[in-house]
């Protein structure tokens, strides 16, 4: 064998023991921001109302900060003058377009109506996390993956166009036009355009602003080596804090629900880790079969999985009300997402072995 293909072929635990012990920890510190959220939510009297009371319209500035911290180091790392040759890779963009906007949508709608066929409010929650594509979190899983990060970033941007064009159509057909084809109960979901777009703008406008302006300001005044070498190793742990902040949070406003609920909770669960298990598994496999390198398959397969909560629970909330089934399904999303897309890092990783391609290197 030669040195080339042994590399490509080595054991993942070179991979996970290259990474920094924040990382390599990360599963622990995301159980323990998941438990101190919990604890602060039902120990802390009325802090889930005060917490909820600190918003721009339906946007929680709590958790807008947290997303925003937690997205731009990632952003900041992108080699933009690389986007050229993720843009011209018409399998992993068309991959990428049907695993989101046709597969995902279809997948949570059937899904849904397998395990939750009698409650009509919790189904509609989790359609409408369905039709939310991710434009936030994915960022990190795909980065603590090894996933290509200028990929992510041309697949976030598409998903987010999509989603300000196709959100309000999509949910429509899924809550209207299907199910009365179907002969089963109908539902509406009043939502405009500019409303996905503000939120789009807020949650992936800034931050890619910041990062990109950071690399191009950065490398015109110290050079790239500096850059890469010395400030983003100084800002990148931002991002994992930024995600533990969020957690906390998350978990803080809505600790007595899921609490006071489990059944309920777990009800919704069990649809949702089917989901993003056959999410992720189909995009790996079709980046695999297409002949994509391990980067961009990974990529393709955290895209395809990640849905973006914050834009589901905004809708849910704004359209059926803050104490709606509707709104339950749309806070459970996440708090399933996290630890299964962090345990789907490490079976990525695990999966890397499968690839006998030399893969590039990562700065």
């Amino acid at each position: 064998m030669s040195a080339q293909s042994a590399q490509a072929t080595a054991p993942p635990a070179g991979v996970i023991g290259a990474l920094s012990v924040l990382d390599r920890f990360l599963p622990v510190w995301i159980i323990a921001a998941m438990g101190a959220g919990l604890l602060l939510g039902r120990l802390v009297p009325g802090l889930d109302t005060a917490l909820d009371a600190v918003k721009i319209g339906e946007i929680s500035l709590p958790i807008a900060l947290g997303l925003l911290l937690m997205m731009y180091p990632v952003l900041a790392k992108v080699r933009y003058d690389r986007l050229g040759t993720v843009t011209g890779d018409r399998r992993l963009l068309i991959s990428s377009l049907l695993l989101n906007w046709v597969l995902g949508p279809a997948l949570m709608f059937a899904l849904a109506w397998i395990f939750l066929p009698d409650l009509p409010e919790y189904r509609t929650g989790l359609i409408i996390v369905g039709l939310a594509r991710c434009i936030a979190m994915v960022l990190i899983w795909n980065d603590l993956a090894c996933g290509n990060r200028e990929a992510a970033a041309v697949l976030v941007a598409l998903n987010s166009i999509f989603q300000v064009v196709a959100f309000g159509a999509l949910g429509w057909f899924y809550l209207q036009v299907l199910p009365g084809w179907l002969g089963l109960p109908q539902a509406a979901l009043d939502v405009s355009a500019w409303h996905i777009a503000f939120y789009v703008l807020v949650f992936l406008g800034i931050p890619l602003l910041a990062g990109y302006a950071s690399r191009r300001l950065g490398e015109r005044a110290r050079g790239r080596t500096w850059y890469e070498q010395c400030f983003l190793p100084r800002v990148g742990p931002i991002a994992l804090y930024g995600l533990l902040f969020t957690i906390v949070i998350l978990f803080a406003l809505q600790g007595h629900t899921i609490t006071s609920q489990p059944g309920d909770v777990a009800r919704i669960a069990l649809p949702l880790l089917a989901y993003f298990a056959l999410m992720w598994g189909g995009g790996f496999a079709v980046g695999k079969t297409i002949g994509l390198p391990y980067d961009k398959t990974t990529t393709l397969a955290f895209t395809a999985a990640g849905n973006n909560f914050e834009l589901a629970i905004a809708v849910a909330v704004g359209v059926f009300g803050v104490t709606s089934g509707q709104a339950l399904a749309g806070v459970v999303g996440p708090l399933i997402e996290v630890p299964v897309l962090v345990a789907l890092v490490y079976v990525s990783l695990a999966g890397r072995r499968l690839f006998t391609a030399k893969e590039p290197t990562r700065a």
